[in-house]
């Protein structure tokens, strides 16, 4: 069957198949599939799409679906650092929209959009979780709190420590 499916790598075939292992149905794999393609590739793809639902055994509308419904898989390239800013009700209520213009002023783009350099691209999310200490982002893997006072380009700078 692999053969049947050149747009995955043959790790990416091995690593989904052991997560299939896992579980009763191949289709309940899907999301694990779809991160390790993004994983390997920063995003996924249509073809990765089609051979993802192809290992499956199941459509690529309907993965397709899942990959869309989830707001951390990608569906188009995105940078090196993705920024993901909070837009809840909390983060509103707490002068989020101040923050997210300076964070727009500072890199140049807005929602859905990849800085030039391709360093960063910066996506909205519903909620990170933590309400408490809002207004929030996560660049990379580190969430960044209270950001009303914050000095935008020190967050941004590489190998800063999240708050």
């Amino acid at each position: 069957m692999t053969d049947l499916i050149p747009a995955l790598s043959p790790e990416e075939i091995a690593e989904i198949e052991h997560e299939v292992s896992l579980i009763p149905r191949r289709d309940g794999a899907a999301i694990d599939a779809l991160m390790i393609v993004q994983r390997h590739r920063g995003w996924v793809s249509d073809a990765s799409i089609k051979a993802v639902a192809a290992l499956l055994e199941m459509s690529a509308e309907e993965l397709d679906g899942i990959a869309t419904f989830y707001n951390l898989i990608f569906r188009q390239p995105v940078g090196e650092q993705v920024i993901l800013f909070c837009d809840s009700v909390s983060c509103w209520l707490r002068d989020a929209d101040s923050v997210k213009q300076r964070l727009i002023d500072t890199l140049g783009i807005d929602y859905g959009q990849t800085t030039q350099d391709g360093r960063y691209t910066l996506l909205p999310v519903p909620c990170l979780g933590a309400c408490d200490r809002a207004p929030v982002m996560m660049v990379g893997d580190e969430l960044h709190s209270q950001l009303h006072d914050c000095d935008l380009n020190a967050l941004l700078a590489p190998g800063e420590a999240s708050d």
